[in-house]
C-alpha cells in the first residue's frame, strides 16, 4: 500500500466553519507547486479541470500542472481571455462545455487558478453543472486571496450590473499562494490591497493602525504579508459563518461596494479605466465622506482612511476616473441595480468611525443623489 501523501506545508491555515461544509485555506509561499499531493490526500480518486486565464497560464499553469501530474493526477485544461468581459454568459456557456467534454463526473474538480474573474466564473460554473460539483480556489491576486475566493459568493455580470446571476457554492479548499502575487503589476497587488485596508475598516482599528504602519512590508512581501493575508481571511471565515447566505451581518463586507459597483457599471466594467479594487477604494471614501455629510462619522477619521488609501497610490474621487463617470442621475440608475435594494429602499454601508461600520436601511435617495452630484 502507498504512503499517504505528505500534507501541504503552509505558513498559515485558516478554517471556514459551516460544518459539512466547511474547508481550510491555506496561507504562504510555494503552495500552486506544492498541490498536487494535497489535493491527491485531501480527494482520492479525483480529476480536474484547471480554469485559467491566458495571463495567469504564463506563470502559474505549468507549475500546478506538474504538480498535478508528479502526483499522478489526471487533469485538462480550459483558458479564457482575461479581464472582466469573461465573467459573461458566453464564456460561461464555454466553460460548462469544456467541463462537460472533459467527461468529469459529480466527484471530480474544477481548479479555479487566477483572480477573482475566474474564482467567480468557475465557482459558478461548478455550482450548476451537474447540478453541483466540488471546486477549488487557486487565486492569484491579493484581492481574490482575501476576498473574493473566500465565502462561496460566484456569478457573473449582465448589461443590468455585476455579479446578478450567480450561486453561493462553498470551495472545497482554497490555495493562497502568496509568492504568486510577486508576479501582479503594481496597480493590480494595490487594488487588492483596498480589499485588505476595507477589513480594518469594517470592524478592526487595530488592524487598519497595524496596516498605517506596516503597508510597505505587505506590498514587499514575506510575514508581513502572510500576517495580511491571513487577518483578512479570519476575518471573511467569521463573518460567513455567521450569515453565509447575506441575510445579515456579512452585508459588512460590502463597505464601499454600493458606490464601488456603480462606478464599475458607468465604466463598463472597463479594467483600463477603473479595476474592481479601485472602485472600492473610492467607494469606502465616499461611504466615510457620506456618513459625515450624515452626522455620523468625524471628519477626522474620514480624512484618515481617504489618505491611507491615497498613499498606497489609489484613487479616491470619481474625478479620478479616467473619462468621467456620468452624471449623478446615471450613478443612482446603477445602485439602484444593486443587490441590496430591497423593494426600493437603499442600503448602504455607513461608519461611526474607523472600524466602526454599520447596515445603514432605508437610506434616502435624493440625499445620496445631492452628495455625488457633489463628488463629480
Amino acid at each position: 500500500m502507498s504512503a499517504e501523501p505528505a500534507r501541504l506545508a503552509a505558513a498559515e491555515t485558516v478554517a471556514v466553519e459551516l460544518g459539512e461544509r466547511g474547508y481550510d485555506i491555506l496561507i504562504g509561499p510555494g503552495l500552486i507547486a506544492g498541490a498536487g499531493p494535497e489535493l491527491a490526500r485531501r480527494f482520492p480518486g479525483a480529476r480536474y479541470a484547471i480554469v485559467t486565464d491566458e495571463t495567469v497560464a504564463g506563470h502559474h499553469l505549468e507549475p500546478l500542472a506538474a504538480s498535478l501530474t508528479d502526483a499522478g493526477l489526471a487533469y485538462s485544461s480550459i483558458v479564457i481571455t482575461p479581464g472582466e468581459a469573461s465573467k459573461s454568459f458566453e464564456v460561461f456557456g464555454d466553460v460548462v462545455d469544456g467541463v462537460l467534454s472533459a467527461r468529469l463526473e459529480r466527484g471530480d474538480l474544477l481548479i479555479a487558478l487566477g483572480g477573482g474573474v475566474v474564482g467567480d466564473l468557475v465557482g459558478f460554473v461548478a455550482g450548476v453543472v451537474r447540478r453541483g460539483m466540488r471546486f477549488v480556489q487557486v487565486p492569484t491576486t491579493l484581492l481574490a486571496q482575501v476576498d473574493s475566493s473566500v465565502g462561496g459568493k460566484t456569478g457573473i455580470n449582465t448589461r443590468h450590473g455585476k455579479n446578478l446571476v450567480g450561486v453561493f457554492h462553498q470551495p472545497s479548499l482554497v490555495l493562497a499562494d502568496t509568492g504568486a502575487l510577486d508576479t501582479l503589476a503594481p496597480r493590480d497587488f494595490r487594488a487588492g490591497y483596498a480589499e485588505v485596508a476595507k477589513y480594518g475598516l469594517i470592524d478592526d482599528p487595530a488592524f487598519f493602525a497595524w496596516l498605517e504602519t506596516h503597508w510597505q512590508e505587505v506590498f514587499a512581501g514575506g510575514p508581513a504579508r502572510i500576517q495580511a493575508v491571513a487577518t483578512s481571511c479570519r476575518a471573511k471565515a467569521h463573518v460567513v459563518r455567521i450569515d453565509e447566505k447575506e441575510t445579515g451581518p456579512r452585508a459588512l463586507l460590502n463597505l464601499g461596494h454600493t458606490f464601488g459597483h456603480a462606478l464599475e457599471a458607468i465604466t463598463g466594467y472597463d479594467g483600463s479605466r477603473l479595476v474592481h479594487g479601485e472602485a472600492v477604494s473610492i467607494g469606502m471614501v465616499l461611504a466615510h465622506d457620506f456618513s459625515v455629510r450624515m452626522n455620523l462619522c468625524s471628519p477626522d477619521d474620514a480624512a484618515r482612511a481617504r489618505a491611507h488609501l491615497e498613499a498606497i497610490g489609489l484613487p479616491v474621487s470619481p474625478r479620478q476616473v479616467p473619462g468621467g463617470v456620468g452624471t449623478a442621475d446615471d450613478l443612482m440608475a446603477a445602485i439602484f441595480q444593486d443587490k441590496k435594494v430591497k423593494r426600493g429602499r437603499l442600503t448602504f454601508i455607513l461608519t461611526r468611525g474607523i472600524g466602526q461600520s454599520f447596515i445603514a436601511d432605508d437610506v434616502a435617495p435624493d440625499v445620496v443623489r445631492a452628495f455625488l452630484a457633489e463628488q463629480i
